[in-house]
């Protein structure tokens, strides 16, 4: 028995399940999700096929914990920023200047909930799902923050945001990320008047 077996099947902290999520995580970014089969990611993960199964009944569930593992640790990110920040406008620079580092970060692939839109388009389908629900804590998120602050137009504000960030993860990817991040801080500070 190896220590893969161990944990129950509802157990989401076993290090095999670990492992299977980092490993998709690296191959689904680098690669693409349709691109990387199942089996790439087991042998990725060292694990048994059995093991990933027991932890993952099928890969579009694995697609959605990926994201879902990403969307924690998006919003982990706003929360430590919030936190440390001494007020609204602290707050926003430093999601903008977040942003601006992930643009820049070597390995940059653009925003993995917009890939994974593009790869899995039919908006019934649980990967999509995911990808939609990220983009509504986001946008909902900017947007109750700014109304905390009594910035006027919250809502419209948090949308432009959202479209900026789109527009500048596309732009880092595909054209100079440097350019892009100028272009997307310069925007975002002056949407913001900071």
């Amino acid at each position: 028995m190896t220590s893969d077996s161990i944990h129950s099947p509802g157990d989401r902290s076993t290090p095999a399940r670990a492992r299977l999520l980092s490993a998709a995580a690296k191959l689904f970014y680098a690669e693409g999700i349709r691109a990387v089969g199942v089996d790439r990611v087991i042998d990725e993960a060292h694990v048994t096929r059995a093991t990933f199964y027991r932890h993952f009944p099928s890969k579009e569930d694995l697609i959605c914990s990926y994201l879902q593992t990403e969307d924690e640790r998006i919003r982990g990110l706003y929360a430590a920023g919030v936190r440390e920040s001494k007020s609204p406008a602290e707050a926003m620079l430093k999601l903008i200047d977040g942003i601006s580092e992930q643009i820049c970060s070597p390995g940059f692939r653009g925003c993995p909930f917009i890939n994974a839109a593009a790869e899995y388009a039919d908006r019934k389908n649980p990967v999509h799902q995911t990808v939609i629900r990220h983009r509504k804590w986001f946008r909902d998120t900017i947007a109750n923050s700014l109304r905390m602050a009594e910035v006027p137009d919250a809502d419209y504000l948090a949308d432009v945001l959202v479209a900026l960030r789109d527009g500048a993860m596309v732009a880092g990817y595909l054209e100079d990320h440097t350019a892009a991040t100028v272009s997307f801080q310069k925007s975002a500070r002056r949407l913001f008047g900071i």
